[in-house]
């Protein structure tokens, strides 16, 4: 039996940002992920790095602050991180969207997101593959939207956290955790520790259970993202684009586009069959383009797609950052900061009682 004074449960992009700032915070830290660090949730991103998340502005608040981090890599952890600024398009088709943006736009804005309101022929001017019959009422903006490299933001996180001292363990998968003690079990031992982070993305569930804290965490998602041949020659860099009405999400990658569309489901052909049909409803000009798969992985999701962060005191103690439905990697620098503060007792500079377990967020 080994020791540790934290385990950090899950090696994709949360938990090394956990690490990492554990360990630069001076404290004794050890990863553990059941397969190699960014396999899970962290290998099927877009690579892109946002602040708005409509309708969620505590997602946003947490965004925002990650955005700052990210644009401090250099200095803080130490790596040159790719940030092409392309913008954030949401195009509504539908009245109530609209409506829904304004009454959301105040609480937007106060957790410090740069986003407005455009006609749609701004939209039409920003992205000009939108298809002239598409009922465009308007659309939301936001410039603060990058592409960015989520291998290199992994890896950037986990040479920072074994320069300032965590141990990062891979093909390592726990198999329980007795939270009285501070045990965590694996194949290869059982390793006790003054604290158990979970930040283990799709395989939360079972066990912050284990752990004795009930977070309504749906059984793990498998996510697809397509990618399309070669586009058309002198086809524009455009900013990403979601059609908010279908959730069709494109972003330019290469000579190729980059496309999401909700989760696939057991019928991955007909899922197929829907997502090129809203291609060619949304970008006539795209129609009949072929689509193959680009990437697939698990990811974990709460009820209001809103992480969970929070802190069951010790000792042992007992803390989690999961469920981030998809929003890991714009989350990954302020969930790091606030599992380090919450375990240190520190003022988090956020209101961390909001994405804690509460009856508002489960009812």
């Amino acid at each position: 039996m080994t020791g540790t004074r934290v385990v950090v449960i899950g090696g994709g992009v949360i938990g090394l940002s956990i690490a990492f700032h554990l360990a630069e915070a001076g404290v004794d830290t050890t990863v553990l992920e059941r397969g190699t660090l960014g396999s899970g949730a962290s290998r099927a991103t877009a690579d892109v790095v946002r602040s708005y998340f409509a309708g969620n502005p505590l997602s946003s608040a947490l965004a925002v602050r990650s955005l700052d981090a990210y644009h401090a890599f250099p200095n803080r952890p130490g790596a040159d991180l790719p940030l092409r600024q392309v913008g954030y398009l949401v195009l509504f088709t539908e009245p109530d969207q609209v409506a829904a943006f304004e009454a959301d736009l105040p609480a937007q804005h106060a957790a410090g997101v740069d986003v407005a309101l455009i006609t749609a022929q701004e939209a039409r001017q920003r992205n000009p593959l939108i298809g002239d019959d598409l009922p465009v009422r308007a659309a939301a903006y936001s410039p603060q939207a990058y592409i960015s490299d989520t291998t290199a933001i992994v890896t950037a996180y986990a040479i920072a956290a074994e320069q300032a001292g965590a141990r990062l363990r891979t093909g390592c998968p726990v198999t329980g955790i007795d939270a009285q003690t501070g045990q965590v079990r694996t194949p290869d031992g059982t390793i006790t520790a003054d604290a158990i982070v979970c930040a283990a993305g799709a395989w939360s569930a079972s066990l912050v259970r284990s752990a004795g804290v009930d977070l309504p965490l749906t059984e793990p998602i498998e996510q697809e993202l397509l990618t399309t041949d070669p586009l058309p020659p002198g086809t524009p860099d455009l900013p990403v684009t979601l059609h908010a009405a279908s959730g069709l999400l494109i972003r330019t990658r290469g000579d190729r586009l980059l496309i999401g569309m909700g989760y696939p489901g057991p019928d991955r052909a007909a899922w197929r069959r829907d997502v090129a049909e809203q291609l060619a409803t949304t970008y006539p000009s795209l129609a009949g383009l072929p689509l193959h798969t680009a990437v697939t992985g698990l990811r974990d999701a709460s009820p209001d797609r809103t992480a969970f962060i929070g802190h069951q005191p010790g000792p042992p103690a007992f803390l989690y950052a999961t469920g981030f439905s998809g929003h890991g990697l714009c989350n990954a620098p302020a969930a790091g900061e606030l599992v380090r503060d919450l375990y240190l007792d520190q003022d988090p500079r956020f209101d961390v009682t909001a994405l804690a377990m509460s009856p508002r967020r489960t009812g």
